[in-house]
């Protein structure tokens, strides 16, 4: 199994700076390097590195990109402008999620589309199937190496490294110049901590400069690089979805809370079986919940109402480190979806009481 992972650029790296490396989406990747808990702290409160250079990267140019984009993605990536990136996911044919994605508009006839590393392969063969009128697709996975900083500090700490106006990029939105000496850097301003922060596609051969000259600059804000086990927590807080615990291929965009990403102005695979759903309303609905007291969630456990009855799952759960209390995600019956409404989690046969919580558990940063 071990000798079919692949590695990023950078695996050496991280392994000499200690990380525990851990086979992830089919990658060797680092799940920590002190602790969870220190690197969560450490981006609420000041700025971490990931190395996320795992994600897929797809190209779509030409006059027939666009209508390919608007054919295989739920949002309406025809409102985009340059420099702007939208959040969206691929709709299968039976009502599920082939995977959630970001659409960046580098120029007319000119995308990227970011997709998740366990996916790659599977949104390649999915977006090309529906490729019918020649968009120009190239995958560019391994080529590009991406790096989050995140945190409070990002900005103060990585603006020595370019010209660009790093507070001149709104949220969603992104750059391409000269980042720490290389060339071709996209900036983005998208994000999956919460906590501010800035994406770096770098073109691989310029990966170790720009990490390098990053922990170097970073150093003065308390700059500590950062795992996927804290990635995950970061996300948690905030209430993003991760694909293959809160949404996959069962699972409706509109059932998982994405109906804003949901455009019906436009067609889109199985938009007319989305829209009769959206009119019916849906049976079950993913929300977020905050344990009452002790327990911890976790993925799998069943939830309940107070008769003991099942009403769902538990997708995503954890103890948070800002709250320091257990929160969760899951799909329970529409009818106990809302704010305030109580549901059980089910720990080693004990029900435990939880509170249906709106979303997300916390803002962003933490006061240090």
């Amino acid at each position: 199994m071990s000798e079919t992972l692949k590695t990023v650029v950078l695996n050496d790296v991280h392994q000499q700076l200690g990380a525990k490396m851990v086979p992830f989406a089919g990658y060797n990747m680092p799940v920590r390097y002190s602790s969870d808990l220190d690197e969560h702290h450490t981006v609420r409160r000041a700025v971490g590195i990931f190395d996320v250079s795992h994600m897929g990267e797809f190209r779509v140019r030409g006059p027939h990109a666009l209508d390919l984009i608007q054919r295989v993605t739920s949002n309406d990536a025809s409102k985009l402008q340059d420099g702007k990136a939208q959040y969206s996911c691929l709709p299968n044919q039976e009502g599920g999620i082939v995977d959630d994605l970001l659409v960046y508009k580098m120029a007319d006839e000119d995308y990227l589309l970011v997709v998740n590393a366990s996916n790659i392969d599977k949104d390649w063969n999915w977006i090309s199937q529906h490729n019918t009128n020649g968009a120009e697709m190239k995958n560019v996975s391994d080529e590009i190496s991406l790096f989050a900083v995140q945190g409070p500090k990002a900005q103060a700490a990585l603006q020595g490294l370019t010209d660009t106006d790093l507070s001149s990029i709104p949220y969603y939105s992104f750059v391409q110049g000269t980042f720490a000496g290389a060339p071709d850097v996209i900036i983005s301003a998208t994000g999956y901590t919460g906590a501010g922060g800035f994406e770096l596609y770098v073109p691989n051969q310029y990966a170790k400069q720009v990490w390098d000259k990053v922990m170097e600059a970073g150093q003065p804000y308390g700059l500590k690089p950062i795992g996927l086990g804290a990635r995950d927590t970061l996300r948690l807080e905030m209430g993003y979805c991760l694909y293959g615990n809160d949404i996959d291929d069962q699972t409706s965009p509109l059932e998982a809370g994405l109906g804003w990403i949901t455009k019906f102005t436009k067609d889109f695979t199985n938009a007319d079986n989305l829209k009769k759903q959206k009119e019916a309303g849906v049976e079950r609905k993913l929300v977020g919940f905050l344990m009452d007291g002790a327990g911890i969630p976790r993925g799998h456990y069943e939830l309940v109402n107070e008769a003991g009855e099942k009403i769902g799952d538990v997708t995503s759960g954890t103890q948070s480190p800002s709250l320091s209390k257990g929160i969760g995600m899951g799909y329970v019956k529409t009818e106990l979806s809302t704010p305030g409404s109580k549901i059980f989690v089910l720990v080693r046969g004990k029900q435990l009481p939880a509170t249906v919580v709106k979303l997300p558990f916390v803002k962003g940063t933490e006061e240090a």
